[in-house]
């Protein structure tokens, strides 16, 4: 009974897991708010990529 007393003790006072769950937590959240503003600029990002793709395609036929 000792025993499972103090494996208890010692699984609830291990911490060794909670740093990876942190930084994934983290790293989840930091995704989150790249995909909603890549979202939020997506006009944005079409017309510039368009406008460099037609002077790209406009140089080379020169």
């Amino acid at each position: 009974m000792t025993r499972t007393l103090q494996a208890l003790k010692s699984f609830a006072n291990d911490e060794a897991g909670a740093t990876s769950i942190e930084y994934a937590l983290i790293a989840g959240i930091v995704s989150i708010a790249i995909a909603a503003g890549l979202t939020s600029m997506r006009g944005e990002l079409q017309t510039t990529f368009t406008e460099v793709g037609t002077e790209l395609n406009s140089n080379s036929a020169n």
